[in-house]
């Protein structure tokens, strides 16, 4: 198998030497794929550095492409970036721990999901799900572009509500923080997590709880 580093993961060269240095210590995967899925993680550690717009709406192009039942594209990403005025309305929606760090990102992400079909206004059961996945194309992107996507349940979900002034229509599913990893400050316990083995997540025929 080719080290987790190889491959086409890289944007340009510039994905980040310290994110997949420390991929390369830690991971380490069981059957042959594109070493873009072991690349991505969710380190904590960001200078504070803006991005362009381009490099942020890229994100957000990746995760437009994601599959979605009745091709509804649930998905709605409301993000601010320190220089918009609802900057800090963002940022007070964090639990106190997880504003100690993200304050340090490009911009804040809420992510909203619609839960009724355009097409006939009935719920729709896959909502959670699509919008899921919309999510895993943005933050693969972003690790291709060497990127932190810090995906986070740690936050306001009612506040997110108000500060919306969301119907029944639209759930509240997360929030995330994108920025540039900095790589000379990552505290020595940040590093990727290892995954379960596939016999516990995967069931041929039957389910057996675990």
């Amino acid at each position: 198998m080719q080290p987790i580093s190889d491959g086409e993961a890289a944007f340009d060269g510039s994905t980040s030497d310290g994110l997949r240095t420390a991929v390369d210590e830690h991971r380490d995967p069981d059957h042959d794929v594109d070493p873009l899925f072991v690349n991505r993680w969710s380190p904590r550690t960001m200078t504070g550095e803006g991005l362009d717009e381009e490099e942020l709406l890229a994100l957000f192009e990746a995760a437009r492409w994601a599959p979605s039942s009745y091709n509804n594209q649930h998905w709605r990403f409301v993000y601010a970036t320190p220089d918009h005025d609802e900057w800090d309305d963002f940022e007070g929606l964090l639990a106190e721990g997880n504003r100690e760090w993200a304050g340090d990102a490009a911009a804040l992400v809420v992510v909203l999901s619609k839960t009724t079909f355009d097409h006939n206004g009935e719920p729709a059961p896959t909502h959670s799900f699509d919008t899921g996945a919309a999510f895993e194309n943005l933050a693969l992107e972003g690790a291709r572009r060497g990127l932190v996507v810090h995906g986070m349940q740690g936050f306001d979900y009612d506040g997110a509500r108000d500060l919306f002034d969301l119907t029944d229509e639209y759930e509240v599913e997360a929030m995330a923080a994108i920025g540039v990893h900095d790589e000379d400050d990552a505290p020595e316990d940040e590093q990727p997590n290892q995954r379960k083995a596939l016999d516990d997540i995967v069931f041929a025929g039957d389910f057996a709880p675990n």
